[in-house]
């Protein structure tokens, strides 16, 4: 008998050690621990913001809130400036990549050149960088398909078209143009020469005015407001950090600037056809939690814009040059 209840015994442990084992070896989950398991999976996620300014700072906002909606406590986020300094950013990319996050957002265009060199590996998305073929020097880059890297992101290109319409309806008057950027942002290039082949379609006579970085910004802009009825800038980076040495110098001079982004135009423009850079970090932010659940691979995911544009403009400066302003316009807050 005693025989007969250790064989029943033996029996009844190698069923159980078979339930433990179904799908794998002993010891290995059930899919429904293995579930709760990828969902409590921690993650680290590395961001790179080349510069502090409101619309960067949105985007990495909007960005950290959906990985945080998502993931909880299990994500964390290791968050860097480089200040706008080429170099330390260079040297932030290459940190982030030492500590193995398990993705970065590069937030701007040399956020972007900085980490996309630094790996090949790691999944980068970018955001707030305006024409990635430019950035990453990609020979016919077509922003409908995944450009098959570990890169991708959102970007905040707006139609050259659309944004020359503020000219013809804020100052129908003027007749040149002045586009000020800094020539060390390749996207500003890029955005330069888009935006003088429009302008000068629609009959405005156009000049560069470019500036290295932001020692000589305002020799440059004093320069720009002599020769030109209106100034132009894009979604420059350096532009967006020095709003305020841009203004001491146009303001006075009595010589409106339209911009490509919000930020800027509240700096020192009087409009601009803006997108929601806090939305496009959201947008990106979606991008990376597919990415960190295994849905979808970095490398097929193809470049996403905003379609949606506001009109808007700076009540006080329009007041200030007695510019009257279409109903079409919202009023940035001041």
């Amino acid at each position: 008998m005693k025989n007969l209840i250790k064989g029943l015994s033996s029996v009844a442990l190698a069923v159980a050690l078979a339930g433990c084992t179904v799908g794998g070896t002993a010891g290995t989950p059930t899919s429904t621990t293995q579930a709760t398991t990828n969902d409590s999976k921690k993650y680290t996620v590395g961001i790179l913001q080349l510069v502090q300014h409101p619309a960067l700072d949105a985007a990495t906002k909007g960005f950290k809130e959906v990985l945080s909606d998502e993931f909880g406590d299990n994500v964390t986020f290791d968050e860097q400036n480089a200040a706008g300094d080429t170099a330390t950013a260079n040297t932030i990319a290459a940190s982030l990549v030492g500590e193995n996050c398990d993705l970065i957002l590069a937030n701007a265009t040399a956020a972007l050149q900085a980490v996309s060199s630094a790996t090949s590996d790691i999944p980068v998305l970018g955001t707030a960088v305006t024409d990635y073929g430019a950035a990453l020097s990609l020979k016919d880059y077509d922003a409908s398909k995944a450009i098959g890297t570990n890169v991708s992101g959102t970007s905040d290109g707006i139609s050259y078209e659309a944004q020359v319409e503020l000219f013809t309806e804020l100052v129908p008057d003027a007749k040149s143009v002045g586009i000020l950027y800094c020539s060390a942002e390749p996207n500003s290039v890029v955005q330069a020469e888009e935006m003088k082949k429009q302008l000068s379609k629609a009959g405005y006579s156009v000049k560069d005015f470019a500036f290295s970085d932001s020692n000589d910004i305002s020799s440059v802009t004093q320069t720009a407001c002599q020769d030109s009825d209106v100034i132009y800038i894009p979604t420059d980076n350096t532009a967006a950090s020095c709003t305020e040495s841009i203004n001491n110098v146009a303001e006075p001079a009595g010589v409106p600037i339209i911009a490509a982004e919000e930020g800027i135009a509240s700096g020192c423009g009087i409009a601009t056809l803006s997108i929601s850079y806090y939305e496009l970090g959201k947008q990106t932010g979606e991008m990376a939690v597919k990415i960190l659940k295994g849905e979808e691979k970095v490398s097929a995911m193809p470049v996403e814009s905003q379609t949606e544009l506001t009109k808007e403009y700076v009540k006080s400066r329009c007041d200030k040059l007695g510019i009257k302003v279409p109903d079409t316009y919202t009023a940035i807050e001041e």
